[in-house]
């Protein structure tokens, strides 16, 4: 299931945004027993590189990507962890 979750996150955020570089993982695993993952929502890692977030603040970038993964936040993301930008340099360090 967690890897159709990784899919279904990855392909809203490419539709929503065509970014030139998207990178979702499943970060679950490391929460296991944590009291708000025991409902089978997961927690999730996105570094996002996308012309969409030029000129927006963090909490801006954060909003269009809560925005672009709807139910999804409420059904299946317990957290998501979020690094985006609109330019490539030292996003995936």
């Amino acid at each position: 299931m967690t890897e159709s979750r990784t899919t279904k996150i990855e392909a809203m955020l490419s539709a929503a945004f065509t970014p030139d570089e998207l990178l979702v993982t499943d970060q679950s695993h490391l929460h296991a027993g944590h009291a708000g993952a025991r409902d089978g929502r997961g927690h999730f890692k996105v570094m996002i590189v996308a012309n969409a977030f030029e000129g927006c603040s963090r909490i801006e970038c954060h909003r269009l990507i809560y925005a672009a993964l709807g139910q999804m936040m409420t059904s299946d993301i317990h957290a998501l962890s979020i690094r985006a930008s609109a330019k490539k340099p030292n996003l995936f360090r």
